[in-house]
Parts: structure tokens; sequence; C-alpha cells
């Protein structure tokens, strides 16, 4: 009896020994990790679709600024032929104003024209009630030699006369002619010219609409790029919350079952013990920890050692994608290659292409603190996912990937998912 008495002692110890009961559902270091691997899936996923819109953005990209310079050839084409329009105009104007003129002055020779024939007609009236008259007759009854000379003049006058209003007449009738029809072809001409002008200021127009819609078009697919890949960058930040706090639990569970399996042992070795007829027992630690704190002294180092701050925490416009928002970190400038550090201790959640960030790490910090360290080179991601890294640690190398204009890191503080000024905090 005494010796069953031992063994139950040395069992209810150890049951002492072990952690709070948890329910049937409690999660395991097993179940935790599971979690992490459908974590991480819908982490490639998020990314495959980042790679897609910003696929999809540069593509729009380039076609918007192939539009936008064929609009500039088509826009300056227009003003040519609004030039080329305004030089018809004016070259019309001035034809109906020649026209005008002209007309007045076919009036003017129509009417000596008219005047000529009545002048004509009564000639020819007056010689056919008259009788024919030779100018030999009229030179051979003069009175005198003098009447002779007088008469011929007299008949050589009329003779010219008559030869001058006859080829004045041909004249006129001819400047009619060739005036009208100059006339009639230059004005054809001008409303030829015009209409074609016209035409082609027309077909200009409709491809300036066509390259308007088509920028216009480009603009929306660029906006839907953007919006989806902030909506998956915005996936990637809360799917790093969520790493977090699985590493988090994972590292509890696993100091849990620790302590378990060591107040197993240490009962197990007492039962042993009293089944041997031995005494005393053995206590076995317990408790388990959460992640990584930080510091403790609410500071951070900062990550890139004598970088020059190149742009600030604020609103600004992109300089890769002209758009204005909310520049949630700020940019060390560096050198190619440069070391960057942890800012502090923590899990690294995220080590990898993180879109516009371009290559990427994020590290848990705990407390709701996280930082991020963006544009690293390719091949310059020192850690890995899951990782525990220390202040301080080389974590990665400055790079210019993703949307980048240079070598620099940029650096972001999130307090419970929201960006905060890193300022505050270095």
């Amino acid at each position: 009896m005494k010796k069953a008495a031992s063994i139950m002692a040395a069992i209810v110890l150890a049951a002492a020994l072990l952690p709070p009961a948890q329910a049937s559902a409690a999660k395991s270091s097993s179940d935790i990790q599971q979690e992490l691997k459908a974590v991480e899936k819908q982490a490639r996923e998020a990314k495959q679709q980042q790679k897609a819109a910003e696929a999809q953005r540069e593509k729009s990209s380039a076609l918007r600024k192939a539009a936008k310079h064929d609009l500039g050839i088509v826009l300056n084409a227009i003003n040519e032929v609004n030039s080329q329009i305004a030089r018809v105009s004016n070259d019309i104007t001035k034809t109906e104003t020649g026209l005008r003129q002209a007309k007045q002055d076919l009036t003017e020779a129509q009417e000596r024209i008219k005047a000529r024939e009545g002048m004509i007609d009564t000639r020819v009236r007056m010689m056919y009630t008259d009788g024919m008259v030779s100018y030999l007759d009229v030179l051979m009854s003069a009175n005198s030699f003098s009447d002779f000379v007088e008469r011929a003049d007299s008949l050589r006058m009329i003779v010219d006369q008559d030869q001058d209003i006859l080829a004045q007449h041909e004249k006129d009738k001819q400047f009619v002619i060739v005036t009208q029809n100059k006339l009639k072809a230059n004005y054809a001409l001008a409303k030829g010219l015009y209409a074609e002008k016209a035409k082609r200021k027309g077909e200009l127009n409709a491809k300036e609409n066509e390259k308007q819609r088509l920028i216009a078009k480009y603009d929306l697919q660029i906006q839907n790029a953007e919006d989806t890949t902030a909506e998956q960058e915005q996936a990637l930040w809360d799917l790093a919350d969520k790493r977090a706090s699985l590493y988090r639990e994972k590292t509890a569970v696993e100091a849990q079952e620790r302590a378990a399996a060591e107040a197993r042992a240490a009962a197990e070795a007492a039962a042993r013990s009293a089944a041997n007829g031995g005494g005393g027992s053995s206590s076995g630690g317990g408790g388990g920890g959460g992640g990584y704190q930080g510091s403790g002294n609410g500071m951070l180092s900062v990550p890139v050692s004598g970088a020059r701050l190149s742009s600030p925490f604020g609103y600004r416009t992109n300089p890769v994608t002209g758009i204005y928002k909310l520049h949630a970190g700020v940019d060390f400038a560096a050198p190619q290659g440069t070391d960057i550090t942890a800012a502090d201790g923590g899990t690294v959640v995220v080590a990898g292409a993180m879109s516009g960030y371009g290559n990427a790490v994020i590290i848990d910090h705990g407390n709701g603190i996280q930082t991020l360290y963006g544009h690293i080179r390719n091949g310059g991601v020192m850690v890995q996912v899951g990782q525990s890294v220390s202040r301080g640690q080389k974590i990665a190398e400055v790079g210019s990937t993703g949307n980048s204009t240079g070598p620099h890191c940029h650096f972001e503080v999130r307090v419970n998912g929201s960006p905060v000024d890193p300022m505050g905090y270095l």
C-alpha cells in the first residue's frame, strides 16, 4: 500500500508540473505549421497577381507612351492642315474679290461690245438704206485737189476707225471669254483645295479622337493595375501580419510542448523512482515565451550606415509612376551593394519580391511593430522567412529593384499595420 501510494503521489506531482490543460481544439506546432504553409501559398498567389498587374501596367504605360507620341504627330499635322486651310481660305477670299471685280469688268466690256454692236448695226442699216457708195466714187467726186485730199483723209479716218472698232470689239470678246474661264478655273481649284483640306482635317480629327480614346483606355488600365498592385500589396502586408502571429503562436506552443515533454519525463522519472522505492521528485521548468519583442528601448537603428536621406515620409508625386500618393517610408540613398542591417531584433516575415518595393524584407519586432527594407539588389536578400535576426545584423544589400530611380533603401515602419514616419523611431 505504501508503494502504491508513492506511485500515486508521483503521478499527481507530474500532473501538477504539466502546463494548464487546453481544450481539445488547441493547436499543435504541426497545426500551426500547416497554417503557415497556407499563408505561404496565399503569399505566392498574391505575388503572382502583383507580377501580372505590374506587367499589365508596364505594357499599358508603353502603349500609352506610343499613343501620346502618335497624338503629338497628329496634332502637328492638324496644325499644319489648319494653316493650309487658312491659306486656301485666304486664296478663296482673294479669288472671290477678283471674281467680283472681273464681273464688273465683264459688265463694262459687255456694255462696250453692246454699244459697238449698236453702232455697227446703225452703220450697216445706213449703208443698206442709202445704198453702197464706193470709196472711189467719193474720191472722184472731189471738186478740187484740196477737196480730194480732204476726202482721202476722211475716208482713211473712217476706215481706221472701223478697223479699230472691230479690233476693240474682238479684243473685248476675247477678254470676256478668257477672264471668265480663268476665274472659274481658279475658283473651282480653290474650292477643291478647301474641300480636300477640310476632308484631311476631318480624318485627322478622327485620328485625334481615336488616340485620345486609346490614351484614356490605357490610363484606366494603368489605374486598374495600380489598384490591383495596391490591393495585393496590402494583402501581402496582411499575410505578413498573419505569418508573424503564427510564428509567435508557434514559438509559444513549442515552448509549451517542450515543457509538457519535460514534465512527462519528470513524472516518468518520479514514477520509476517510486516504483523502485526511491524518494524525492524532480520539478520541471515551464512557461513558454512569445516572439522577439525588440530591444525594449522604443528606438530603432538606422538601417544603412552613412546613407543620405533622399526622400522623406509624406505625400508626393511618385517619380516612376507619376501618381500623387503617400510615400509610406523614407529613402536612404547609398551605393549599390551597401549593407542593410536590421533596425531591431525580430522575426523575418517577408524575404523576396514585393511589387513596387522590388526585393524586400519585412521584420516583425513584436508589440505591433514591423519594419520594411525595399529595393534590395537581385541576390542581395541575406535572410529567410521565419529566421530570427538581431539588431544591427546584416539582412540585405542596397539595390534599385522595383519602382526605383537609383540605388537606395526604402525603409518603412508600421505600427499595428499603419505606416508611420520612421524618423520618429530612429
